[in-house]
């Protein structure tokens, strides 16, 4: 049985497309969201096969998420929107399902009964397909602060880092928590790889200081250190334009 989150804005929306898809027999509901960002944070917990998500949602919208969702272990998505068949036709060209607000109950059968078949396979939706839908960069990174959501945008970022309680995202002003991993932070925005737990922004580095070993320690313009090991020194070197 397909274990499913759906994530819509709207909460009517929501609950009525978890009983549709109930009643198909085949999906266990383990879950629901109602914005983007919240929906990124239980897709991380909950691990589901499949997330219903709504296209047209505030702050972050559908097609933003997906393109903070990381490749190698995103799970299938299906679009629902309001949108006209002919405004879809490039998610349905690019293998990717969609559902008509409202939802008919013999079609989401039909989606469930063709996804069943795929999971149990074990096949997955190609990474072309997902880069051709989503967008090539994140203008703006979603962290949760103290009982607050913040939207960070990517250029104001001077570094991004991970520890044992997750992964930090770092501005000139304030440090917050993000559902995104580093691997997709380096892939969608300006940060480059300069430790295994950092990333960092060149715009920022104010000082590189060349230690034993191969070493190397950033300081930014804020004075925050960043550690650089020998195998990233070189590339970071190069993106400098420094020999």
């Amino acid at each position: 049985m397909l274990k499913a989150l759906v994530i819509d804005d709207e909460q009517f929306a929501r609950e009525e497309l978890t009983e549709l898809l109930l009643e198909t027999g085949g999906v266990e509901v383990i879950g629901s969201a109602s914005n983007a960002i919240e929906g990124l944070k239980k897709i991380n917990q909950l691990k589901p096969d499949v997330v219903y998500l709504d296209i047209q949602m505030p702050q972050v919208t559908g097609i933003e998420l997906l393109s903070m969702l990381d490749p190698d272990s995103m799970p299938y998505v299906v679009f629902v929107t309001a949108y006209d068949q002919y405004a879809i036709q490039a998610f349905e060209d690019n293998a990717f399902d969609y559902l008509l607000k409202p939802v008919e109950p013999q079609r989401l059968k039909k989606s469930v009964t063709r996804l069943s078949k795929v999971h149990n396979q074990g096949l997955t939706l190609p990474v072309q397909s997902v880069n051709e839908i989503a967008p090539e960069n994140l203008e703006q990174i979603p962290c949760i602060g103290h009982n607050r959501i913040v939207i960070m945008s990517s250029k104001s970022v001077e570094c991004a880092y991970s520890d044992i309680s997750g992964v930090h995202v770092r501005s000139s002003t304030q440090t917050a928590c993000s559902q995104l991993t580093l691997k997709v932070l380096e892939e969608k925005t300006h940060l480059i790889r300069c430790h295994r737990q950092f990333l960092v922004n060149i715009q920022w580095i104010q000082e590189i200081k060349l230690l034993e070993n191969g070493l190397a320690e950033i300081i930014t313009s804020t004075g925050f250190e960043i550690p650089v090991s020998r195998r990233y020194l070189k590339v970071l070197k190069e993106q400098l334009g420094i020999q």
